[in-house]
């Protein structure tokens, strides 16, 4: 395998990365800073909903053990933990619920928990180094802040879009592409150069991990944990000199080529000069699986249309796009973490409880004979031409049929979230927080570009 170790040589890999290295707070349009707000809100808001949880006891228990010192805030727990082990705290829990962002453009990418949680870690390292060097230096910025969440969601999104078999090839694009985007934003953050942005890449994309056969388990969330940790690492080696391919992505073994069956460099720097790709961020209503929340929204919307007792129900026949059969094909779960990849189970749920939110995927949910025996009565059809965000519904109950289409699911893309229902469910998944600093949160990211990162930190700490 030959390849270049010049810096003075030309690759692909490298003019991605001098282009993020070179960007600025200025270069953001108003559509990209208002994704930057809501993202960091909701993610807080799953981060908070997710702490309490006890699989966290157990990864903090044994992240204790390294003995880093505490310099790092855990979110929602009254602790530090070392600048690497927070964010695999951290980034557990804001995917631990599945209740966090969904980026559906080429990738379908829980971006924001790998990258958040790096980067709020980062943060408090900075404050600490700023403050100690330089008594009346700034601390780490709003702006700064949201340069490199968007920064990062540019990285990882536009990185799997190279790799379009990735995702098929069994793995989980939150571990694997979540690195190299925590990656890209703390070398953002850091303020490296372009050389270092490419070294970042590689020192990232070589940790990338995370396989779907983990669905349903604790290992799920770890994935978004370790990314967060593994991204953060490669930024501060790469701070320090240490190298890497300077082809990472189109390399004849780099990132495309072993990560999937397909590779589509070319794709790496395709409208480049075009919209931020946080633009397109998608936020979940549903506490479960993306592709699920279609056929939700078709239940939900059935229920208010035509209640009728679940007993008397005879058939429930969906008709989806085929990746929601093979990816949450769980007929029987028997845990609230199975339970957000089944699509029998939320079609049930959702009915039963004309909700899908954080109650509807609990152990004892998932277990409850009511839902359990709709749940016998729920097919589905794949359709490839419908698509991933496009459900069809129909009951059949006293010898009737009563049919849904949901189009675009809520909080995708194409049928966003409004500004209210991202507040509402902020405040309800921080419902830990006295209900004050909870709604001071909401203002704080309403001015974030004024603020500083620290403050949101500060503000999550339990009272």
């Amino acid at each position: 395998m030959e390849q270049s170790l010049d810096t003075r040589t030309v690759t692909l890999t490298k003019t991605f990365c001098n282009h993020l290295a070179a960007t600025t707070y200025e270069s953001l349009t108003p559509a990209a800073v208002r994704e930057c707000k809501r993202g960091i809100l909701d993610w807080l808001g799953c981060a908070l909903a997710g702490s309490p949880h006890p699989e966290l006891d157990i990864t903090l228990e044994t992240l204790k053990l390294n003995g880093g010192r505490p310099v790092a805030t855990v979110i929602g727990r009254g602790l530090k933990l070392g600048l690497l082990e927070a964010p695999i705290a951290n980034g557990q829990m804001g995917h631990l619920l599945d209740y966090d962002d969904t980026h559906m453009g080429g990738v379908v990418l829980h971006a924001s928990s790998p990258i958040l949680a790096a980067l709020f870690a980062l943060s408090e390292h900075l404050d600490e180094i700023r403050g100690a060097t330089n008594p009346g230096s700034t601390p780490v910025s709003g702006r700064e802040f949201m340069l490199a969440y968007a920064t990062g969601f540019e990285a990882g999104v536009r990185v799997g879009r190279t790799a379009p078999g990735h995702h098929d090839g069994g793995w989980h694009l939150t571990g694997t592409l979540g690195t190299i985007a925590a990656g890209a934003a703390c070398a953002k953050l850091l303020g490296l150069t372009g050389q270092q942005m490419t070294y970042t890449l590689a020192i990232a994309a070589t940790q990338a991990a995370g396989m779907q056969q983990n669905r349903g388990t604790m290992c799920k969330s770890l994935h978004a944990g370790k990314a967060a940790s593994n991204g953060l690492l490669a930024a501060l080696l790469a701070s320090k000199g240490f190298d890497g391919t300077q082809e990472i992505v189109e390399g004849n073994k780099g990132f495309g080529r072993i990560y999937s069956n397909r590779c589509e460099p070319e794709k790496l720097v395709e409208g480049l000069d075009g919209p931020w790709v946080i633009e397109t961020n998608g936020h979940k209503p549903y506490a479960c699986g993306v592709l699920l929340h279609p056929l939700i929204d078709a239940m939900v919307e059935m229920k208010q249309r035509h209640p009728v007792d679940p007993a008397q129900i005879e058939a429930i026949e969906l008709r989806v796009h085929p990746l929601v059969q093979s990816i949450t094909g769980v007929s029987e779960p028997s845990t609230g973490l199975q339970s957000k990849f089944s699509w029998k189970h939320s079609a049930a749920v959702a009915y039963v409880d004309g909700n899908a939110g954080i109650p509807q995927y609990t152990d004892a949910k998932a277990v409850d004979p009511v839902i359990a025996a709709l749940r016998g009565k729920v097919s589905a059809v794949g359709d490839a031409s419908l698509g991933k965000d496009e459900a069809f519904a129909v009951m059949r109950a006293g010898g009737q049929a009563f049919e849904v289409h949901i189009p675009h699911a809520s909080g995708t893309a194409a049928n966003p979230m409004t500004d209210e229902a991202m507040r509402r469910k902020f405040v309800a998944n921080a419902a830990g927080l006295a209900p004050a600093t909870a709604e001071a949160i909401v203002g704080l990211m309403e001015r974030f570009e004024g603020s500083e990162a620290g403050r949101l930190m500060a503000a999550c700490a339990p009272r």
